[in-house]
C-alpha cells in the first residue's frame, strides 16, 4: 500500500500517544493529575490511565522499585495565570510563574516525586 502524506494537511505525521510515569504512590499521583485537569480512563492497583487534551494518555505505573527521580514534561494550558491561581487554591504549591521570550512557565511536583 502506497502511503502518501496528505499535501493539504500540514500537521506532522507523528505525535505522542502515551507518556509513562513510574511511582510508588499510584493513587496520590492519579488524584493529583485529575486535580490539574486530566480525565481518568481506568485504573487498578498496578496502573492508572489518564487522558490529556488531544488524545495523549499518561500511564501511571505502580513500581515498588522506583525511586524519586527528577523528570519532567511540559503540560500546556489555555491561560497560565488562571491555571496557576487555580492550582494555588487547590493547595498544589506551584512555583512562581517565569515569564519567557517564547512562553511562560512554572514548575510543580506531583506526590510521587
Amino acid at each position: 500500500m502506497d502511503k502518501k502524506q496528505n499535501t493539504t494537511d500540514q500537521r506532522p505525521t507523528v505525535w505522542v500517544g502515551h507518556i509513562a510515569m513510574h511511582t510508588t504512590r499510584i493513587t496520590e499521583s492519579s488524584e493529583f493529575m485529575q486535580s490539574i485537569g486530566m480525565r481518568l480512563v481506568t485504573s487498578d492497583d498496578d496502573f492508572a490511565l489518564l487522558e490529556l487534551r488531544g488524545g495523549t494518555h499518561l500511564v501511571i505505573i505502580n513500581d515498588p522499585d522506583s525511586e524519586l527521580i527528577k523528570g519532567s514534561f511540559d503540560l500546556m494550558v489555555e491561560d497560565i495565570d488562571e491555571s496557576h491561581a487555580q492550582f494555588l487554591e487547590l493547595g498544589l504549591e506551584p512555583g512562581e510563574i517565569e515569564r519567557g521570550n517564547i512562553h511562560d512557565s512554572f514548575e510543580m511536583r506531583e506526590p510521587g516525586g
